[in-house]
């Protein structure tokens, strides 16, 4: 039976094993492996290195324990690590280096934040934030409170076509609207076999009834969105952020929502993270900030746990799986 073990620190959340497999995914894992009986995190490993030395593969979530190029000499039996959470970046490289299998579970940390960013796109299309906020100050005289334009053949733009924003094209799909992508790295032909448009930055602002932002969190991205890309956007459009807040150029954003109260901010990132009391965007009234739960959160975290405990059973049965990642693609991350 093949040897496994659960690796992890608890999370900056409170993420820890037992909170994100569960009782009864644990006990599936124990079931289809010779399941160490600990946890290993950086605390103890040390005491635990010596008796995990046969194990193959790794389980593990949010605050895997990066492993250093000492430790995995002492695990020479290690083949593969299934990672219930999103980014491996921080951990994986090494591993990726020795031939180790990786496997990541932003796939499924991708449907939650695309339901989200959906909700919000259809809201935002109706003027849902804006009139909420006039009907209250209008004395619920509805009649005047702002209406927006409705969701039928309406534009919205995703930046950044990684899962998640194909996972937002895909949920679209249902419903009568224009769907612009700006992504450097695919193709119009690509793009248009996704069910949208292949647009520049420029032109998804421009054009964007509603703007979408799933660009990476790179150097290269940080302050992409920036105050005149902004000011470009059609009247009462909105501009959604599910993303990264490094990418967006805030003061230059507060200065352009100011001056432009048409537009609607929803923000559910920001830089920095989280947002200092008194920070100028808590009272920019034409934002709405919430508080980074687009992500995988409460029952959702079973879903990544699924993927990563599906992915173990394809590897063992020396089926491809379907959400390894490359050590190319991590190092163009850097």
């Amino acid at each position: 039976m093949i040897k496994a073990a659960f690796f992890n620190d608890t999370g900056a959340a409170g993420e820890t094993i037992e909170k994100i497999y569960g009782p009864d995914r644990i006990k599936e894992i124990s079931r289809l492996t010779d399941l160490y009986p600990a946890v290993v995190g950086s605390a103890n490993i040390e005491t635990h290195l010596p008796k995990v030395q046969d194990v193959q593969v790794i389980f593990s979530t949010w605050s895997m324990l990066p492993l250093t190029e000492a430790q995995l000499d002492r695990l020479p039996n290690l083949k593969a690590v299934f990672y219930a959470a999103g980014t491996v970046k921080y951990f994986a490289i090494p591993l990726l280096k020795r031939g180790i299998v990786v496997m990541s579970g932003a796939a499924a940390n991708a449907v939650p934040v695309a339901e989200f960013t959906v909700g919000q796109i259809l809201l935002a299309n109706k003027g849902y934030f804006r009139n909420t906020r006039e009907y209250r100050q209008r004395g619920g005289d509805y009649l005047q409170a702002f209406r927006g334009r409705g969701n039928y053949d309406s534009s919205v733009a995703i930046l950044g076509a990684g899962q998640i924003g194909r996972k937002v094209i895909e949920l679209l799909r249902p419903y009568h609207l224009r769907v612009l992508v700006y992504d450097q790295f695919l193709g119009g032909e690509e793009i248009a076999a996704l069910g949208a448009e292949k647009v520049g930055l420029a032109e998804a602002f421009a054009r964007g009834d509603i703007v979408s932002n799933h660009l990476a969190d790179l150097p290269a991205t940080h302050g992409t969105i920036t105050g005149d890309l902004l000011s470009s956007m059609p009247p009462n459009a909105a501009f959604i952020n599910t993303g990264r807040g490094r990418t967006v150029n805030h003061d230059e954003l507060i200065a352009v929502f100011r001056a432009r109260p048409d537009l609607f901010a929803l923000l559910d990132v920001t830089d920095p993270e989280p947002l200092p009391p008194g920070a100028p965007l808590w009272s920019l009234p034409n934002a709405q900030i919430s508080g980074h739960i687009a992500g995988t959160i409460g029952g959702e975290v079973a879903r990544v746990a699924d993927f990563a405990i599906d992915e173990f059973k394809r590897w063992s049965a020396g089926e491809p799986l379907r959400y390894s990642v490359t050590l190319e693609a991590l190092e163009r991350m850097a």
